[in-house]
């Protein structure tokens, strides 16, 4: 499944838990210290919750899920032939999940977007630099 990821900075994950999940009528797929993540089928979204005490009600990366790592792979090989650039990352944790993934560069207003896929759920969530920033800084 493709879906879109929105990943915000909230100031208390347990109150935006709570709020989201009432939204999206949904419970949490992954809870860890800091993090959260909510996994709706309808409208096909990630939503990640990242706590940021002093942040919040900011986005902190856009993204899109898909499926495997093939389907990563051809759209970065379509992203280049459009003449777009981008920061490859294959195996990292980020996120509490090991991922292959790329980060496109250049975008006009400077938000962070990534396109991934999970490889395997992790325990701890170390975080790769990119650009300067952690994954979920």
């Amino acid at each position: 499944m493709n879906r879109i990821q929105l990943a915000l900075n909230v100031d208390d994950l347990e109150t935006s838990i709570a709020f989201y999940g009432k939204l999206f009528d949904a419970v949490p797929a992954k809870i860890r210290p800091g993090y959260a993540n909510f996994a709706i089928a309808e409208p096909p979204l990630k939503l990640v919750l990242i706590e940021n005490p002093g942040h919040g009600g900011s986005i902190n990366h856009l993204g899109v899920e898909v499926g495997d790592v093939d389907t990563v792979d051809a759209i970065q090989s379509r992203l280049t032939t459009d003449g777009l650039a981008s920061s490859d990352e294959r195996g990292v944790t980020c996120c509490y999940a090991k991922q292959d993934k790329f980060w496109v560069e250049g975008t006009p207003d400077g938000e962070r977007w990534e396109v991934y896929t999970v490889l395997a759920d992790a325990p701890v969530a170390p975080a790769p630099v990119v650009d300067g920033e952690p994954c979920c800084a």
